[in-house]
């Protein structure tokens, strides 16, 4: 499938009916519209010379139209993070891609008191630019047959790249990684068969599109379903998201845990009403979670998992397949395996081991690195550089990234582990991250960084119920909040790196 052949199909199937409802901008299109605003768009983008074009805009129609426009175009959208250091983003995608432009929009420039970067370019400036005549001449193009649009397109193969999204970074540089038409269409299919969706479905969409789990679910996936897309630009509208999935009567909601943590405090009964899914990613659930959405609205929170490498879903829990604390079964055209950290041979049920992953969601590679590509692709098996097992049932749990397992007096411990059951034992709202820190005995030793204060004694004590000592933070740390991602989850480096200066400057480390 090419993604926005898909779109212009579906766009001329359904012209009436509603694409986008953007609640920030309060504009409303029609999927006539939105086909008519991507045709005059496309043409502008055309212009540029270059390949990549950098799209920083929040997820709204803008971002949808710019994304999209940037494809229909021929060029790929490298897609930039603007929640931290969103000019430092913008130039490292620039030097490490090879292009200059950028649209971005002024409203979030001046939200986030991001400086101007050399060949930046604003959307509201953009679409002020439209003539009459230019609306005119899309209105009649958009009036053709499916197949005349497509072919007065640039030419596109189903392995060219549709975006380059970059890796979070939360343990090293971001590498960019380069996704396909086939990549994003094998999930979509996957998604509509497991969750059976279906046209008449209402995405609210909250995540962003600088991100891979929001990139397939609140972009691709409603625009080559013919759904109609509910967009938000900020997630963090705790109190507004809630009535926005009343109004609109909104029948899917995929975020992050922290996000739903947010919409479930802040929300009234009723407000999901009309979910029938929920669906959770990019981080672990926390039990309480799971059962304040059981409790307050009667639906459940459904846990999966992904990569950006994957595009992004590799396996998901279903209404008729939930294993609550697992990561669901893998898709249908997904291959998973656990293999031995140390031989790489296939692990049985039940045995963890590092997860690999197989299928035509496996990226194209990372933009311009062949050598970290070769390392984490062999014979198309992905290695996510995540641990897990697989139960006798098919369901995948997972333990946790092995780069936070260390080795403590020579046993290996899980900091994720030490997480899990912390978080149990702490106030509800309290941000709790386990990191190591060198140790001239031992090698490393566990910290945790926390945002409340504890009774240190009465917790160790409790966790020393079900770990071992070994895997017991014999320090606790408080912070104000703990620094995240964009997708909401904790930023591991960076927090590594505060506890560690933390400790220096105490004179402990």
């Amino acid at each position: 499938m090419i993604l926005h052949h898909e779109f212009i199909k579906k766009a001329k199937a359904n012209s009436k009916k509603m694409a986008i409802i953007d609640r920030t901008l309060e504009r409303r299109l029609t999927y006539s519209k939105t086909l008519i605003a991507s045709l005059i768009l496309t043409n502008i983008v055309k212009k540029y010379r270059e390949g990549f074009i950098g799209i920083m805009i929040p997820t709204s129609a803008g971002c949808i139209l710019a994304t999209l426009a940037t494809v229909m175009a021929g060029k790929v959208p490298v897609m930039i993070n603007y929640s931290t250091g969103a000019a430092e983003n913008c130039e490292y995608a620039q030097n490490k891609c090879g292009f200059r432009t950028i649209i971005t929009s002024r409203a979030l420039l001046e939200r986030i008191g991001c400086r101007l970067v050399p060949g930046m370019l604003f959307i509201e400036d953009i679409l002020a630019s439209v003539t009459f005549s230019k609306k005119i001449t899309a209105a009649l193009r958009a009036k053709l047959p499916s197949a005349m649009i497509i072919r007065s397109l640039t030419r596109a193969e189903e392995d060219d790249t549709v975006v380059i999204l970059f890796t979070s970074g939360s343990e090293k540089e971001p590498k960019g990684v380069m996704l396909t038409h086939r990549n994003f269409s094998s999930n979509i299919q996957d998604l509509i068969q497991v969750y059976n969706l279906y046209p008449d479905d209402r995405m609210m969409s909250v995540l962003p599109l600088f991100h891979v789990f929001g990139h397939n679910a609140n972009f691709w996936l409603p625009l080559t379903t013919g759904m109609t897309n509910i967009t938000v630009a900020n997630p963090l509208e705790y109190k507004k998201i809630p009535v926005y999935i009343r109004e609109e009567g909104a029948t899917i909601i995929a975020g992050t845990p922290i996000f739903f943590a947010g919409y479930l405090r802040e929300s009234t009964k009723g407000d999901f009403a009309t979910c029938r899914i929920l669906l959770a990613g990019a981080d672990k659930v926390p039990v309480w979670l799971r059962d304040g959405f059981r409790e307050k609205h009667d639906v459940p929170l459904l846990e999966a998992y992904g990569t950006t490498e994957t595009s992004p879903g590799v396996s998901v829990n279903t209404p008729d397949n939930n294993r609550p604390g697992s990561i669901g079964k893998p898709l249908p055209n997904v291959y998973v395996k656990i293999v031995d950290i140390a031989s790489g041979k296939d692990m049985p049920a039940g045995e963890e081991g590092k997860i690999l992953v197989k299928g035509d969601l496996v990226m194209k590679g990372y933009f311009d690195d062949i050598e970290e590509t070769s390392l984490r692709i062999k014979d198309g098996w992905y290695d996510t550089g995540d641990m897990g097992m697989i139960d006798e049932d098919g369901y995948i749990w997972h333990r946790g990234r092995l780069k936070r397992f260390v080795k403590i007096g020579g046993e290996m411990v899980s900091l994720v582990r030490t997480e899990m059951v912390l978080e149990k034992l702490v106030p509800e709202g309290t941000a709790v991250c386990v990191v190591e820190v060198p140790d001239s005995l031992k090698g490393a030793r566990i910290v945790a960084a926390v945002t409340k204060k504890l009774n240190d004694r009465e917790i160790m004590k409790q966790m020393t119920k079900e770990l071992p000592a070994i895997s017991v933070p014999k320090e606790f740390i408080v912070f104000p909040e703990l620094p995240k991602m964009g997708s909401g989850k904790v930023d591991f480096r960076t927090i590594t790196i505060q506890v560690r200066d933390h400790l220096k400057d105490k004179g402990r480390l």
